[in-house]
């Protein structure tokens, strides 16, 4: 990587590292503060932060509350000697030709899931490589324990479905100051400098709003868990406003729903889903000019649907419905989606993290286009 398109969090940390190895601090030394670094290289205490806490998970200094970060006294190996030498797994796997690939996702299911892991699955045998798999269910801790435990068993690269959150771990982090082979699916993180694969969600969002227009809604509610700087739901949300900038129709927040939380993984249950539905229901009862319901996911979509059927209304003569992917049922979608190329996304995730173990360069980011499938659940704007 050319040294001046690095994160300038990387840069301070390789800067340091160089430091301790060279012995310029050794063993007890005080390394410099966030506060020093921000000065010395001009950002953040966030971005100085980063560096150090990188520094920390190597194993190179000793961070002490109130009192700042040492060099440790037992020196971690230096990162390409590590990489270098690979596991006694790996070996044998590169005598063979048979990689192995780790997949750390957050959950799978029929309406969202499935279609990636058949296409990384299909990749694994096309390439004569296999595929080893992790569940996360959106924990931070579960994706940082799966990532080392998957590095562990020695695998050769590594798709990662990231967390939702507002930060990403320190084990990603890592695999980008060690130049491990990795791709991010379904989002991007912020500051990473890391190849991604996903959705253009926001040409998807103005699609299916631009739909609901040419339904003669005009009083769409957005429906979403809290965005928490997740950058697939952010992106939705830009193109939902998008799509009604371009069509000249004020965007109304006020009718929008940011606090569905049932669908996140901690709040998973039936109890918080029927509280859901009930704010819901309050929520369309104290807006009544509201005509439709626009999801960020399948399962917002069908909390969507038994709010309305409690209400006694109807779907869609009195709201349509849209979301992002459905799964089919009896040879039928039971709502009109954006369905997601996932498929094309496993297939094309794992060919890179192949790619980027046999040292050839890939895109950045890649953004596939979704389609808008349309079902019983949209029809006209009711007079």
């Amino acid at each position: 990587m050319n040294e001046s398109s690095k994160p300038m969090y990387e840069r301070i940390f390789e800067a340091l590292r160089e430091d301790i190895i060279e012995k310029k601090y050794t063993a007890g030394d005080r390394v410099p503060s966030e506060k020093e670094l921000g000065d010395e290289y001009n950002v953040s205490r966030i971005t100085s932060k980063k560096a150090l806490e990188l520094l920390a998970n190597e194993g190179y200094i000793i961070r002490q509350p109130g009192r700042g970060s040492f060099v440790s006294d037992q020196p971690a190996p230096q990162p390409k000697q590590q990489a270098a030498a690979g596991t006694p797994a790996q070996k044998a796997r590169k005598e063979d030709g048979k990689l192995l690939i780790g997949l750390v996702i957050t959950d799978f299911a029929d309406s969202y899931g499935n279609g990636l892991i058949y296409g990384m699955e299909e990749a694994s045998r096309h390439h004569n490589c296999y595929l080893v798999l992790r569940r996360t269910f959106g924990m931070p801790a579960l994706e940082e324990e799966a990532i080392k435990g998957l590095l562990e068993l020695g695998v050769d690269g590594l798709i990662i479905f990231p967390a939702q959150g507002e930060y990403f771990n320190a084990e990603i982090l890592k695999l980008v100051i060690n130049q491990f082979p990795f791709v991010l699916v379904d989002r991007h993180l912020k500051g990473i400098s890391a190849s991604s694969i996903a959705t253009d969600n926001v040409g998807a969002a103005k699609d299916g709003t631009n739909y609901l227009f040419e339904l003669g809604h005009k009083s769409i509610a957005f429906l979403t868990p809290p965005p928490v700087d997740t950058t697939a739901i952010e992106e939705r949300i830009e193109g939902f406003i998008q799509a009604h900038a371009e069509k000249g129709i004020v965007v109304d927040r006020e009718i929008w729903m940011e606090n569905i939380t049932s669908t996140l993984p901690k709040h998973n249950t039936e109890e918080n889903k029927q509280e859901d539905i009930q704010k819901l229901i309050s929520h369309l009862n104290k807006h009544p000019q509201i005509t439709a319901l626009f999801a960020t996911e399948f399962n917002i979509g069908q909390i969507a649907f038994q709010a309305v059927q409690q209400m006694g209304k109807s779907v869609p003569k009195d709201y349509s419905i849209v979301c992002f992917d459905c799964p089919e049922t009896n040879g039928r979608y039971p709502f009109t989606h954006l369905s997601q190329n996932q498929h094309e996304m496993g297939r094309v995730a794992f060919e890179n993290v192949l790619k980027l173990w046999a040292g050839q360069s890939v895109p950045n980011k890649i953004l596939l286009d979704a389609s808008l499938v349309v079902s019983d659940s949209t029809g006209p704007a009711p007079s």
